[in-house]
């Protein structure tokens, strides 16, 4: 068992200073319910503090030349590293995740700021080939790309680090200024982050750390005329109000879906049950690429559901911080509930549980159904738990037809090794990412990630995150002598 997590009291970083306020709030390990820390809530006042603070330090950000910028975003990466063990506790103890879980995430974010120092040398534009028109004949022009200005973060639960490293290392090899909302669920590991940042040489209000709730903390910043950039990770139904109330500046929403699996009669039957419980089950399936519907061929579906079934049954559930473990609690007892009560509604549908269907607290444990229709919440809604479906096809046309039957387009994935069905595939499905051969919760962190209609707007994955986070200005000079 992996050692737990002492209480601490933390304090917020603005401006280049750690600040108290009147109000704490706890965090609490989510598997024994016991507090671990406490940390500042952000009041109005220390609210404009850090807006004002990131505004005024927008222009030195974007003053830092690209070597500085990498020499800081190296020294995180490599800090990161250093300090892994103890980001992977906080990580298990405050957001539920099985300690193997982790420490993958803590490594991939040592990855996610190495790749941004690498792309911080890497930004710039390319010329405009002007004499293309006849009226373009002795003008030179080329693009550069500028910082955005301000920009706000507002993360999620489920990749404490991770996500808020998907935002903010592109927001500081980008040059721009950020403010940082963690989920209040899960805020300590970015506490640590914020150590780290301004131990690796950060300009005063480069970064800034506020906590609380979305209303009160999170809107304030989205609202603000001198915030540039907004890049939020959670739920349409905040994606839509952040898009309602931000005003006119560049925003980027990762939203979830309603990940569906397609599995074609020559697929590997052994590899689909194996990689596809570990996309459903890791995090309890609170990940927004989360295995959710899983398509097989009538030929194969006895076999595939039996596997797929005899997988999730060997998923290890329990404390997160005990290394045996793969599957640990929701991120509360509401979630938890709330999972089981869309299964029951599922079963009262005619459903049928395979497996699972087990709650203890504010663990649940893997599920698997069957029987299930498209109009049920555990298919057309995002379940965010570890509950997955089988469901049979007669033709792979329309299982890529039941596959795009959703509001969402985040990935999908299909298993074959049929070329024109992968090909076939490609074209067909309306998501933002298509992977064959593994999970649809499959994601390198240098890939550009993001969906389609309800799963959001944007693309994140370092680069991607990057120009989303620049403006492209063009230039043009006219010379005589320019021929």
């Amino acid at each position: 068992m992996t050692a737990p997590v002492q209480f601490k009291e933390y304090k917020l970083l603005i401006d280049g200073q750690w600040v108290g306020s009147d109000e704490m709030r706890e965090v609490k390990n989510k598997y024994t319910g016991e507090s671990i820390g406490a940390l500042a809530v952000a009041n109005p006042a220390m609210i404009e503090r850090a807006i004002d603070a990131a505004h005024r330090a927008a222009p030195v950000m974007a003053a830092l030349p690209a070597h500085k910028r990498y020499a800081i975003l190296s020294s995180v990466a490599s800090q990161i590293d250093e300090r892994q063990d103890e980001i992977a506790r906080t990580i298990a103890a405050e957001a539920g995740k099985a300690m193997k879980f982790a420490r993958v995430e803590v490594n991939r974010a040592f990855h996610t700021f190495t790749i941004a120092a690498e792309e911080a040398k890497r930004i710039h534009g390319e010329q405009v080939p002007m004499d293309a028109v006849p009226y373009g004949e002795g003008y030179f022009g080329f693009t550069i790309r500028k910082p955005a200005g301000v920009v706000v973060a507002i993360t999620p639960f489920n990749f404490p680090l991770n996500l808020v490293a998907h935002k903010v290392a592109p927001a500081i090899a980008a040059g721009c200024s950020l403010i940082l909302k963690p989920a209040e669920y899960t805020p300590l590991t970015a506490v640590i982050l914020a150590e780290i940042l301004q131990e690796a040489g950060l300009p005063a209000g480069g970064f800034n750390l506020v906590h609380g709730s979305g209303s009160k903390v999170g809107e304030p910043l989205v609202i603000d005329p001198r915030v540039n950039k907004v890049t939020f990770t959670g739920s349409p139904p905040v994606g839509e109000r952040i898009l309602s109330v931000a005003g006119i500046k560049k925003v980027t929403l990762e939203l979830g879906n309603t990940s569906p699996v397609i599995v074609a009669p020559d697929a590997d039957l052994d590899l689909v049950a194996k990689r596809a419980a570990v996309g459903a089950y890791y995090n309890s399936g609170q990940v927004c690429i989360s295995v959710q519907r899983i398509y097989g061929d009538k030929a194969i579906i006895e076999p595939l559901t039996e596997k797929f079934v005899r997988e999730s049954e060997n998923m290890v559930v329990g404390d997160p911080l005990d290394e045996r473990v793969d599957v640990g609690p929701l991120i509360d007892q509401r979630e938890a509930d709330r999972v089981k009560s869309w299964v029951d509604e599922a079963k009262q549908g005619g459903a049928r549980v395979l497996t699972g269907d087990r709650l203890e607290g504010p663990v649940y444990w893997p599920t698997v159904l069957t029987d299930v229709t498209p109009d049920m919440r555990v298919v057309k809604e995002e379940v965010f738990g570890p509950v997955a479906s089988v469901i049979s096809y007669d033709s792979f046309e329309e299982a890529l037809h039941a596959a795009n039957d959703t509001e969402y387009g985040l990935q999908a994935a299909v298993f074959t090794r049929d070329i024109d069905r992968v090909f076939k595939a490609i074209k067909t499905l309306h998501f933002g990412g298509v992977i064959i051969n593994d999970s649809p919760a499959t994601r390198a962190d240098q890939m550009p990630y993001g969906g389609t209609g309800k799963s959001g707007l944007g693309r994140e994955g370092v680069k991607y995150a990057i120009e989303e986070m620049t403006n492209l200005q063009v230039n043009v000079i006219k010379s005589s002598g320019w021929q």
